[in-house]
């Protein structure tokens, strides 16, 4: 199993840090809009994690951050991914350009315009609405969601 990091860092115009996967080739998020982040390294905690993939992917020191939550993807096509999900109000720094794709700031509303995977829009509502920390389990078929359980109950999701 994979465990990872994805951190949404808002900037005061109320816009979220996107990263457009553009530049690898073979990239399971291949032209979606994602936050930033990335894997653990051996031994690494989900705070430390996430510090060093902002900073390697965007040149930016969080300085005020939250975890909030846990998201379970399972997948027929890909190993089974824990993702440990923060928000960031705080940063520092000077963002640079990003090697895994185009990082972009964009309005929340403008969110649903672009193209993602269709759980990120729970997590990302889950997030608008300021849940408290929660565990999210997505199930794919290929790039379908078919199954999603936020804190053990099951959600409706699109056939």
């Amino acid at each position: 199993m994979i465990q990872s990091t994805l951190c949404y860092m808002e900037n005061d115009r109320g816009q979220y840090l996107m990263l457009h996967r553009v530049k690898k080739e073979h990239d399971a998020n291949r032209d979606k809009w994602i936050g930033v982040g990335g894997k653990f390294e051996d031994g690494e905690s989900p705070e430390e994690c996430v510090l060093r993939e902002v900073r390697e992917e965007t040149g930016l020191t969080l300085t005020d951050y939250r975890y909030r939550g846990l998201v379970t993807f399972v997948s027929d096509r890909w190993e089974t991914e824990y993702m440990h999900l923060f928000t960031a109000s705080g940063f520092s720094g000077t963002l640079r350009e990003c090697d895994e794709g185009v990082l972009e700031w964009i309005g929340k509303a403008e969110l649903l315009a672009l193209p993602q995977w269709e759980g990120d829009r729970i997590f990302l509502r889950l997030l608008d609405t300021d849940e408290p920390f929660f565990s999210l389990k997505l199930r794919y078929e290929g790039e379908t969601l078919r199954q999603a359980v936020l804190n053990g109950r099951e959600l409706e999701v699109g056939t």
